[in-house]
């Protein structure tokens, strides 16, 4: 039969879930003398035996006290065996597969009612149930069973609707539940819950079989992911389903394939290990006279290959705060501990990677004893990093990056997954400050020197900031105007005004410009970083100056002054100072008169200090407003004189009735 080719596909055995568990088992077994699991670990008799051997022994109760740790299995349990455990004290492994945890997660935090298609008899299926608020869940079996209940539940559902699926479902029947659920439910949340690697299989496996004579399936017989791939194997050609390779009728074999050519396909349900499949392979390999064939050889070509150094895609499939696991599309369990993820020590797994991406990375160890594959994304990083900063150095390109530590003569910023250093005099903090504030902020540098083969970059913060602050400063020259308006940091302070950051550019705020309110010096009213809203009084693009205003028109204190007061009125102002021809008094706030000195009293004076002093409180009357030049004249002499002139008509009127109560006696005399 050398016109048969023997093709063993791909995905075919232990998913990562399964092969996961195996190593928890096996591994706690070891640590242990032995361990249990809570039913049998995978639905493999073969490989159950093969982990009894090695102390694995399986209890399908909950006992009242174990002497070794049990072993929760890839499928996982219901919410009340966690709980159940913890009571009785028993230690406990748990080695429930990722992708079931994730649907345990989904469920749990469901309002409403949960929907499952699956295997109710499956224990994954019991275990997703038990995590369900209430036990609130329906589980169905194919698409018309989901029709019937959402047709049923519509009347009466209030709250949305949940819909999960069972890891290893059928992806096929899984698209028709997801168009049943729309067509009845616009609303309801479907969550895509089978596995990856049951999707990859089951496709894998129905390409493999509609070009193929005939199939092999290997796997338990009570295997539900297994029995999914023999039914979709016999819907385009004959299907021998065998638990190992002593299973095969070779007769029966030889017979159905006598004088055809083509393609036998060989696939494998998750819970079958690598050496039955290979051994499979041996005996069918042996059925079509393939005796040049080195079998192992063959049968190794179909399973994908790691070694150390090399650069693989994998599939993030679970997340800690310790380390990312991924997929390799092999029979090892890939583990990217957190300092291998990223070159930022600050970085958690979360922040670099989420379940469901694709991700490059290089292997750095592996222990096929244990399955285990250890890699690094940070490398294969750093490669690509380089590549893409000595190219960014070539087009002078600026790019960001977060400051990840401060070392001696410098800082380590992270940019395109690569450690750049950033030498302290192109960080541009001055020799006296302190490196320590650039600390995990993103920054804007530019590379100034990349060594390949050292792997070494180094940058610099201050050539990129030049840069970006003589783009501003010719872009403000280009568009500044009189009137335009700011919004910009205070600089520095000096006794005359304060400088003003506009975007590359500084300007000055004249003191007499800040504040309508007399000040003596600016740091009365504004402190270096503080923000102020400016406009352009005045420029000079040759001089490179602008001068700025900050009072606003609607705060003037003269406007307010005339529309509360007018000559005449009197006021009582505060005395704010004195000087040899009079003094000045506050009437509003911003708003001064002068007492002239020939307004102080209604004597002769000469000197206004010995009658007044700073802080004096006294009435005064408005003899003068001068809009033009925006001045008040202010006078206590004119209300003394007014208040003699008072006095004196009030004497004047004393004595005329005094002279009259006189004149009275003599006139009733004469009477």
């Amino acid at each position: 039969m050398s016109n048969i080719k023997l093709v063993t596909a791909k995905y075919a055995g232990f998913c990562f879930g399964v092969q996961r568990a195996v190593d928890i088992a096996a591994k706690t077994a070891s640590e242990n003398g032995g361990c249990y699991t809570l039913g049998p670990l995978i639905h493999n008799e073969t490989e159950t035996s093969r982990l009894e051997a090695l102390g694995v022994k399986r209890t399908d109760e909950i006992p009242k006290s174990l002497d070794k740790p049990l072993v929760i299995r890839s499928h996982g349990v219901a919410r009340s065996v966690y709980e159940e455990l913890s009571e009785r004290g028993i230690e406990y492994v748990d080695a429930t597969c990722p992708f079931v945890a994730k649907i345990h997660s989904i469920v749990s935090q469901a309002q409403g009612k949960v929907v499952i298609a699956g295997d109710a008899a499956h224990p994954e299926v019991i275990g997703i149930v038990g995590h369900c608020r209430d036990g609130c869940a329906k589980v169905v079996c194919d698409e018309n069973e989901l029709e019937e209940f959402l047709k049923a539940e519509k009347s009466s559902c209030e709250n949305p609707l949940i819909l999960v699926a069972q890891t290893t479902y059928n992806s096929a029947k899984w698209q028709y539940c997801k168009k049943i659920a729309k067509k009845h439910y616009t609303n309801i949340q479907i969550f895509d819950t089978i596995c990856n690697a049951t999707v990859n299989r089951q496709k894998e496996t129905e390409e493999l079989a509609g070009a193929s004579l005939m199939m092999v399936t290997v796997g338990g017989k009570n295997s539900s992911n297994t029995n999914k791939l023999a039914h979709i194997c016999q819907k385009h050609c004959p299907v021998i389903f065998v638990q190992s390779g002593s299973d095969i009728d070779k007769a029966a074999v030889r017979q159905a394939l006598e004088g055809k050519s083509g393609t036998v396909g060989i696939t494998a349900g998750a819970s079958t290990p690598v050496y039955i499949i290979k051994e499979v392979h041996r005996i069918m390999s042996e059925i079509l006279n393939d005796e040049d064939i080195d079998f192992m050889a063959e049968v190794d070509k179909t399973f994908k290959k790691v070694y150390i150094g090399n650069r693989v895609k994998a599939l993030v499939v679970a997340v800690n705060n310790s380390e990312a696991v991924v997929d390799l599309g092999t029979k090892h369990s890939g583990y990217i501990p957190a300092s291998e993820l990223s070159q930022n020590p600050n970085a958690v797994p979360s922040d670099i990677v989420s379940v469901g991406d694709e991700i490059e990375a290089i292997v750095t160890s592996i222990n096929d004893a244990e399955g285990v594959v250890i890699l690094s994304k940070k490398k294969v990083d750093s490669v690509l990093g380089i590549e893409k900063l000595a190219a960014a150095m070539e087009a002078n390109e600026t790019l960001e990056g977060e400051v990840a530590s401060v070392i001696k003569g410098g800082v380590i910023v992270i940019s395109n997954g690569t450690r750049v250093f950033i030498p302290a005099s192109q960080t541009g903090v001055p020799k006296d400050g302190k490196l320590e504030e650039l600390n995990k902020k993103t920054v804007s540098f530019k590379v100034i020197e990349v060594n390949e083969a050292r792997g070494r970059v180094v940058g610099s913060i201050r050539l990129a900031k030049k840069e970006a602050n003589d783009a501003a400063k010719a872009k403000f020259w280009e568009s500044v105007e009189v009137g335009q308006r700011f919004t910009g940091e205070v600089k520095s302070i000096e006794s005359y005004g304060v400088f003003v950051d506009l975007g590359g550019v500084d300007g000055m705020v004249h003191s007499s410009e800040l504040t309508w309110s007399r000040i003596k010096h600016p740091k009365e009213v504004v402190s270096v970083g503080d923000k102020l809203d400016v406009f352009v009084k005045s420029f000079d693009p040759e001089k490179k100056r602008v001068s700025l205003g900050c009072k606003k028109d609607e705060d003037n204190p003269w406007i307010k002054f005339t529309e509360q007061y007018a000559e005449g009125d009197v006021v009582d102002v505060t005395v704010v100072s004195i000087t040899p021809f009079g003094a000045f008094a506050q009437i509003i706030p911003g708003v001064d008169g002068l007492i002239h000195i020939s307004q102080v009293s209604t004597e002769r004076i000469n000197n206004v200090a010995q009658v007044l002093s700073v802080g004096d409180k006294v009435t005064v009357k408005i003899i003068e407003i001068n809009n033009e030049q925006n001045r008040v004249s202010l006078s206590i002499r004119a209300l003394k004189e007014a208040e003699e002139k008072t006095e004196e008509a009030a004497d004047e009127d004393e004595a005329e009735e005094e002279i009259a109560a006189q004149a009275e006696p003599e006139t009733e005399a004469n009477e």
